[in-house]
């Protein structure tokens, strides 16, 4: 591994690390509830159903995320102008990293027994709220309701594309800069509709954002010493 390349992979095993206090400190905070209550009372949330969150801000951003999937797919094939010194291998990881990112945050959601906030007895539901992290949210009886709802999945549409600032920055560093700027920006809008629905807490979102980061930055930089190795063995 590079110089470079370990110093990055310092910086971005620190932000995984300080990401995973940031949101057990969040969890423990006890703040998701409080949140939730400003969007929804024991009629449940006022939202839910609205054609704003539901048709522009659940559906349709979905469809654009799912476009933003196959336009790297095809970038594999015929590179984006961006990123037409990106060696092919480095556009065919981006895209196949960012997808292992959403289908891990899809087989936790599956496998999860923690409900949605709009599923909680609070809210008209019959669930109650259990830690994340608890047997039982994972194994066990669940929290009385249906589950399948942590972590988020609707905004890993966008923040499994953070994969891209780990791929632009030998490209150039202000489009790899830019590149996460608009996936939190993005990540933050989907977030924030989903909890006014009632779909997720802003800890579900949370960890689906720190999951996709970590999970990127592992496969990225493990991706890149393999390559590193393979190619300083052509050489010997």
């Amino acid at each position: 591994m590079s110089e470079l390349s370990a110093r990055w992979w310092r910086r971005d095993a620190a932000v995984a690390l300080l990401g995973l206090l940031l949101v057990l400190a969040w969890d423990a905070s006890g703040l998701d509830l409080p949140l939730a209550r400003l969007a929804g009372d024991a009629h449940g949330f006022a939202l839910r159903n609205d054609w704003l969150m539901q048709h522009v801000l659940h559906d349709g951003a979905a469809l654009v995320a799912q476009g933003v999937f196959v336009l790297l797919g095809l970038n594999e094939l015929w590179p984006l102008p961006l990123v037409g010194n990106m060696p092919r291998a480095a556009r065919l990881r981006w895209w196949l990293i960012a997808l292992a990112c959403a289908l891990v945050i899809s087989l936790l959601k599956h496998r999860s027994q923690i409900s949605c906030p709009w599923s909680l007895a609070e809210f008209g539901g019959s669930a109650h709220k259990m830690s994340h992290l608890s047997f039982d949210a994972w194994f066990g009886a669940g929290d009385g309701g249906p589950g399948r709802c942590f972590p988020a999945g609707h905004v890993s549409n966008a923040f499994a594309l953070v994969v891209g600032t780990f791929a632009l920055r030998p490209v150039l560093m202000r489009a790899s800069r830019r590149w996460l700027a608009a996936v939190c920006v993005l990540g933050l809008v989907l977030a924030t509709a989903q909890l006014l629905r009632g779909a997720h807490l802003a800890s579900h979102s949370l960890w689906t954002a720190w999951i996709c980061w970590s999970l990127g930055a592992l496969l990225w930089h493990a991706t890149s010493q393999l390559r590193w190795r393979q190619g300083r063995l052509d050489k010997a």
